[in-house]
């Protein structure tokens, strides 16, 4: 039987909780309100991907465009070193700077004097609260041809290399320089995790005869993999996703053939040339596949093991 007002048992429950719960929902109001306004509200702007849009004329009054962006985005020159330097780079963060903060925290699990283990982690925190200009900066006057890398190299008889001019060494250099900054902050939540696993369950190990070592592979991992999966498939979700402020500090056309990302050419296209369109276009692509990526991931997690985003 069809009800007119709802089902009166659910909105009884929601009254109650509501009640019950009122400070919670007061607090979280302004997360929501936030996300609404700034993330939620901007998607109404997406149409503008479908259209030649024009200021003046604002985006309802802007003409009809249909796929004609997102054509001239496929079928552009620059498509495919695009696409190749934008996964190259997220794929080699992928590798070697996730599985960076594990081992770290895994390490720093292990290290039985507190002092000496506050002070590594300190250190290891420190390069996260450097800005990223500060960093591109330190990456020029160290790697450049007069730099101190250059110098080093100099007095065992190396030519100097300019590592900011040559293509080659730009992908190394940049994942390097982000594994060196946010390795240690990444390490927290592990950290967190390791911290919450049963003590029991390792002295349960230490009576089977298991030493640190093999704790830590049947212990402590297994411990943390939840919270590995779900950093995982996070991840997975961004791998179209490469910060364009570090990279336009650190690029040069020399360069452009391995460092050129699909952020900063949106960058260059709509800033620069004030093709909004078409940028709003390659946004939406990198969003949609972005989107599926993160629920193939999921996906896949769920069905090896039992841990999910959702």
């Amino acid at each position: 039987m069809a009800r007119g007002n709802g089902n009166p048992a659910v909105l009884q429950t929601i009254r109650a909780d509501w009640k019950r719960h009122w400070n919670i929902y007061l607090m979280a109001l302004p997360v929501i309100a936030y996300y609404v306004i700034f993330h939620y509200g901007p998607m109404y702007g997406l149409q503008i991907a479908f259209k030649d849009f024009q200021p003046a004329k604002g985006i309802w009054g802007s003409p009809w465009a249909g796929f004609k962006h997102f054509e001239s985005f496929f079928n552009g020159i620059y498509f495919g070193r695009l696409l190749k330097n934008t996964v190259l780079i997220n794929l080699y963060e992928l590798l070697f700077g996730f599985p960076a903060a594990i081992v770290l925290a895994l390490l720093l699990n292990e290290i039985r004097s507190s002092m000496f283990k506050r002070l590594v982690q300190t250190v290891s925190y420190l390069p996260h609260f450097i800005s990223i200009v500060v960093v591109a900066g330190m990456m020029i006057d160290f790697l450049g041809r007069t730099g101190l890398i250059n110098q080093l190299l100099a007095s065992f008889g190396i030519e100097p290399i300019d590592f900011l001019k040559e293509a080659g060494w730009f992908r190394f250099l940049f994942v390097s320089s982000g594994i060196w900054q946010g390795i240690g902050w990444g390490s927290i939540i592990y950290l967190a995790a390791i911290s919450a696993i049963d003590p029991t369950l390792y002295e349960a190990a230490r009576i089977d005869g298991a030493g640190r070592w093999k704790q830590t592979l049947h212990v402590t991992i297994p411990g943390i993999m939840p919270t590995i999966a779900i950093l995982f498939i996070l991840q997975m979700g961004s791998m179209l996703s490469v910060g364009s402020e570090k990279v336009l500090l650190l690029y040069n056309p020399l360069t452009y053939s391995t460092a050129d990302v699909i952020s900063t050419y949106v960058y260059r296209k709509g800033v620069l040339e004030a093709s909004y369109s078409f940028t709003a276009a390659v946004g939406l692509f990198n969003s949609v596949v972005s989107f599926i990526l993160i629920v193939a991931a999921n996906s896949v997690t769920r069905r090896l093991s039992e841990n999910k985003l959702w």
